[in-house]
């Protein structure tokens, strides 16, 4: 990992930024090998170590099947290794080791830019929302993307300036913020339900299991975003 000296002293809030961007699968080792898997619904990224000369990705996995997914992934040549940590919930936690160098480019990036992973999932496309301490490295990592022939598409690129005092700022993906709009004006939550999950996850075309995730990520989110609001006051 690269070795980060501010000559000013450390990053403010001023100097982070978030970006998001998708990237196709075939973009990047991880999301090429992904995509040759079955048996699975949903696919994130939950965090990338750096391990030697490796950078090594732990993911949540949903499936109903978790055999047929990993025997999937343990027969491409590009993987060394994959671990199961446990299952909650139809959700599998697994480490993928590489067998070939160097293994992937576009995490790799990211781990030289000393970026932070706070959400990645697959689609139709890739999906990854990254905080940098400083936009000189957020600068970094799409120079790396540039000079590597990785071709990632820019949704966005949001400066983490001082919140205000009046009301918290909700981080929400624009997935989550989509799915809790539709699911509060449809009646979700109200008492009876006033519609299904089923239902939603038919009107935004995805699955049941990931309508759910992008709920509770979006209401964990509001919480946490709410909470420190008002520690702050």
């Amino acid at each position: 990992m690269a070795t980060i000296i501010y000559l000013d002293g450390p990053p403010t809030l001023a100097m982070v930024a978030i970006l998001e961007f998708t990237v196709n699968a075939e973009e990047f080792l991880l999301g090429g090998t992904l995509e040759q898997a079955s048996g699975v619904e949903l696919i994130e990224l939950e965090r990338v170590i750096p391990l030697g000369d490796q950078s090594i990705p732990f993911l949540w996995v949903i499936a109903d099947d978790f055999e047929t997914f990993e025997r999937s992934v343990r027969s491409q040549s590009a993987v060394a290794s994959i671990d199961q940590f446990g299952v909650i919930d139809r959700h599998g936690l697994y480490r993928i080791e590489w067998a070939i160098d160097p293994p992937n480019q576009l995490i790799d990036g990211l781990v030289e830019a000393n970026a932070t992973l706070l959400e990645a999932h697959h689609g139709e496309r890739w999906l990854f929302r990254i905080r940098f301490p400083a936009h000189e490295l957020l600068t970094q990592f799409y120079t790396y993307c540039t000079d590597h022939g990785i071709q990632i598409h820019v949704e966005r690129v949001v400066p983490l300036t001082q919140r205000p005092r009046r009301g918290p700022v909700f981080d929400l993906s624009p997935e989550q913020r989509e799915a809790l709009v539709l699911a509060i004006d449809r009646g979700y939550f109200e008492t009876p339900r006033e519609v299904t999950l089923d239902d939603l996850a038919a009107d935004l075309e995805i699955s049941q299991q990931a309508l759910s995730d992008r709920i509770r990520r979006g209401v964990q989110q509001v919480l946490v975003d709410s909470l420190s609001a008002l520690e702050d006051e």
